[in-house]
């Protein structure tokens, strides 16, 4: 039977057509002309911006509280808290400012652990730091503190924060035997490589030495006050990682329903020294690229036709016919606006091809193939290959749950291998959302650099972008590492230039989110404020009103710690905007390292801390005043 194709018009002005051809029920095409492809346009851009349809009616008339933008409401900030919650927080604060007590805290915990028993010791912890900071030992005691913190508009992101307490003098030991490789030959940095004479570039050689170990800096945990550690213990523990990880994720999932995030770190996953080395294979094929082309910096940057490349053999006499030279050639990623790498490290992801077989490039005098990467051993290789394996565990479980999961930061002879890792696993799983999320650090000099390369790759080979802005946690042991090794110090002057680079990354992804959706396009960028500063915050909402961004577009969110600014993240969660509470769990005697370092991060801001306890005070008097100290935190508020 003949099927009848019926045609049917939408006027969006008197002038403009758009005619949607439906055969059989279904759209078969659609045709539009050239002067209603703004319109046409504007209506894409309602449909996938339209909160109307994309939400249901509970959340779009959720109820939503007006903003303080001097964050000084303390019953916004407080009315999730029992009033021994308060005094809890007032007793903490005020024991944070005591600079005797926290400088020895370590001392002090293990001295109590010893005199109290472990149990006692617990139970006293759990009524003031840990009760303060953590949300509980197992998924199933911190569900009521999500479950209450999700009726005031915040919702979830899960870490278990156990740590091992290893001594400095273990770490330094387990930290040299992990990033030290065990092949031959790899005894001192290699900086001539492929025909190329690096020792003449004093840039290039100072960066090849910063991706080398040194006992010095052995115990990563030096200096750091604001992020977890990790040390390769063999990979049944990289294993035991992976595990625990995976079943963070599960609980996202089962208690947030899919509203939160989960929180990893790749230096959990595998061995540092593999990583180390992926740091300096990207360094050195930067220098290659500059070689041949001219041009420094990534890849990417450069626009760089392909044929530049076999130009520039053919002109060194190098015959590009041969085999393994046309095809290193043909295996280039590039696009019609240029290279985006020069190897396919979509190939290393997906495939079992080995580090030394895949990093190769054809030497600028010989024509002679020669790996990048330095000398590896059989096991090594494997390693890696594990580490990719748990990598994609990984995420193949936040995708099959539909979880999103943040890639923490490190330092920064870890990080090239860390956020090319993460945006090619972007590049895989970040397909019809954004599910991987990488972390960019606004202390460094290149942060501003790095993301908008990152955002253009996204953008070219058209996946999901998401990404976490935060301050950055390694400052003393990268300023010092810096001037030990004789490498530029790759942090900000101050603590304002610090600020003017966070806006400004923050400004460029909110634009690129703007002319998304002027253009009708999908959410194809997903931004965390992940900032205890108020002047941060407070930049961000006034942007998003500037350009048009609704917190109902869910591309912008923000982020603070369990147990601390709770004067920004209730009242933004209760304004209807996305908020996000970092929320460990854990034993209550395994997580005593990351309990420290709270009790440091406190002491370093000893002027949000007068506020806060200023504001705690305000909030208890009132309470007494108005016969309501044995109330009870009941919210009726939607997160978004």
């Amino acid at each position: 039977m003949a099927k009848k194709a019926i045609l049917i018009s939408r006027i969006f002005a008197p002038e403009q057509l758009q005619t949607r051809r439906i055969w059989n029920g279904r759209p078969a095409s659609v045709i539009v002309t050239d002067r209603s492809k703004r319109s046409y346009k504007a209506a894409v851009a309602d449909d996938l911006y339209d909160i109307n349809r994309q939400l249901p009616p509970e959340v779009i008339n959720r109820r939503k509280d007006l903003l303080d933008l001097t964050f000084e409401d303390h019953r916004a900030a407080f009315k999730s808290k029992t009033t021994w919650e308060v005094l809890r927080a007032m007793l903490v604060y005020q024991l944070c400012g005591i600079n005797m007590l926290v400088d020895n805290n370590e001392k002090l915990m293990k001295l109590g652990q010893a005199v109290l028993g472990k149990r006692l010791f617990g139970a006293i912890m759990k009524k003031t730091f840990y009760g303060q900071f953590v949300a509980g030992e197992d998924t199933v005691r911190i569900q009521p503190t999500i479950d209450r913190m999700n009726m005031f508009g915040v919702k979830s992101i899960l870490d278990y924060s156990v740590e091992e307490d290893l001594s400095q003098e273990e770490a330094e030991e387990a930290e040299m035997e992990s990033c030290v490789s065990h092949a031959d030959g790899n005894d001192a940095p290699v900086v001539n490589f492929a025909g190329i004479k690096g020792e003449k570039d004093k840039n290039f050689e100072n960066e090849i030495s910063r991706y080398q170990a040194h006992k010095e800096f052995g115990d990563r945990r030096v200096g750091v006050t604001g992020a977890r550690t990790f040390f390769y213990q063999g990979e049944a523990n990289c294993e035991r990682n992976l595990e625990t990880f995976l079943r963070c994720i599960e609980t996202v999932a089962t208690t947030t329903h899919t509203t939160g995030f989960a929180a990893i770190k790749l230096t959990a996953l595998g061995r540092p020294q593999l990583l180390l080395q992926l740091s300096e294979v990207i360094a050195r094929a930067r220098k290659y690229n500059q070689e041949v082309t001219g041009q420094c910096g990534s890849v990417i940057e450069g626009h760089v036709d392909p044929q530049m490349f076999e130009n520039r053999f053919r002109a060194a006499g190098i015959k590009v016919e041969r085999p393994e030279v046309q095809d290193w050639l043909d295996k280039m990623t590039y696009d019609k606006k240029g290279l985006i790498h020069l190897f396919s490290w979509s190939g290393l992801i997906d495939t079992n091809i080995l580090l030394q077989d895949l990093f190769q490039v054809p030497n600028l005098k010989t024509g002679r193939m020669e790996p990048l990467i330095t000398a590896l051993t059989d096991e090594e290789e494997e390693q890696f290959q594990n580490m990719l394996r748990r990598i994609h565990r990984v995420f193949q479980a936040a995708k099959d749950m539909d979880v999103r999961v943040m890639v923490d930061a490190e330092q920064t002879y870890f990080q090239p291998a860390i956020s090319r890792l993460t945006m090619e696993m972007m590049k895989k799983y970040n397909t019809e959302k954004a599910i991987v999320f990488n972390t960019y650090q606004c202390y460094l000099k290149e942060a501003f650099h790095s993301l908008t390369l990152d955002l253009e790759q996204a953008s070219r080979q058209k996946f999901f972008f998401g990404a976490k802005l935060v301050r950055g946690a390694y400052m003393e042991q990268e300023r010092a590492r810096a001037i030990a090794l004789n490498y530029p110090d790759p942090i900000n002057e101050d603590f304002n230039a610090t600020s003017e680079m966070y806006h400004r990354c923050l400004d460029t992804c909110m634009k690129r989110i703007h002319n998304l959706k002027t253009e009708g396009k999908e959410k194809r960028v997903g931004i965390m404020v992940a900032s205890h500063n108020e002047d941060t915050v407070r930049f961000a909402i006034q942007r998003m009103r500037e350009l048009d961004i609704q917190p109902e577009d869910k591309v912008i969110c923000f982020g603070q710690l369990l147990g601390m600014c709770d004067q920004l993240s209730f009242p933004l969660g209760q304004a209807g905007y996305s908020v996000y509470k970092y929320v460990p769990y854990g034993p209550v005697n395994e997580v005593l390292p990351y309990l420290s370092r709270r009790a440091h991060e406190n002491k370093g801001m000893l002027a949000k801390l007068e506020k806060e306890k200023r504001m705690l005070r305000r909030e208890l008097k009132d309470r007494v005043l108005k016969g309501r100290l044995f109330y009870k935190p009941k919210g009726d508020y939607i997160p978004i």
